[in-house]
């Protein structure tokens, strides 16, 4: 279980990279106590909204394997259109670890930041169960129509997805181990 945590095209952020760092470093065992499930190896990448586009579209094609020119453009609009809404996002890869991309611009203070990573390395520890792994993969190859899911496929993962954000969700309190009060 090794964390890194980097920024991505954002000069000048020494200070936030450092409390990042030492909060996911906080985050990391108490998560790791409170959630079933091993902690994989978490690579946390601080960035603006185009950096997150970029790396989100990036992950996507190292999941869903070779795509075509077509395909890349696809998801790379896709993902500009999801780093516009979101504010961070965990993304199983293919070797078994995770990618945390956090939007820097849309935390302006470290109990935001404390939630948003608590709520993101819940999604890390769920991508290391059984069949969640192999289950993201398919849904990248459906969405980049790739490998198509049956209709009972893709409702299953929409259901087994609303149940592992309701859970994250509900591990949103332990923010307030690592900073008091960040979690109402």
């Amino acid at each position: 279980m090794k964390t890194t945590v980097r920024t991505h095209k954002i000069p000048g952020y020494g200070p936030t990279l450092r409390t990042a760092t030492r909060l996911t470093e906080q985050a990391v065992p108490v998560v790791n106590r409170a959630v079933a499930g091993t902690m994989p190896d978490v690579e946390v990448i601080l960035t603006n909204e185009r950096g997150m586009a970029e790396l989100m579209a990036a992950a996507d094609v190292a999941l869903a394997g070779a795509l075509d020119r077509r395909t890349l453009a696809t998801a790379e609009r896709a993902a500009r259109k999801t780093a516009r809404d979101i504010q961070a996002i965990a993304t199983p890869r293919p070797d078994g670890s995770a990618l945390v991309l956090i939007d820097v611009d849309k935390h302006p203070a470290p109990a935001e930041f404390a939630v948003t990573i608590i709520h993101e390395l819940v999604h890390a520890m769920q991508f290391s169960r059984r069949g969640v792994l192999e289950r993201c993969v398919a849904n990248v190859r459906d969405r980049y129509r790739i490998e198509r899911m049956s209709r009972r496929q893709a409702r299953e993962h929409d259901r087994l997805l609303d149940q592992e954000e309701a859970e994250a969700y509900g591990h949103e309190y332990l923010a307030n181990r690592i900073v008091p009060g960040a979690h109402p």
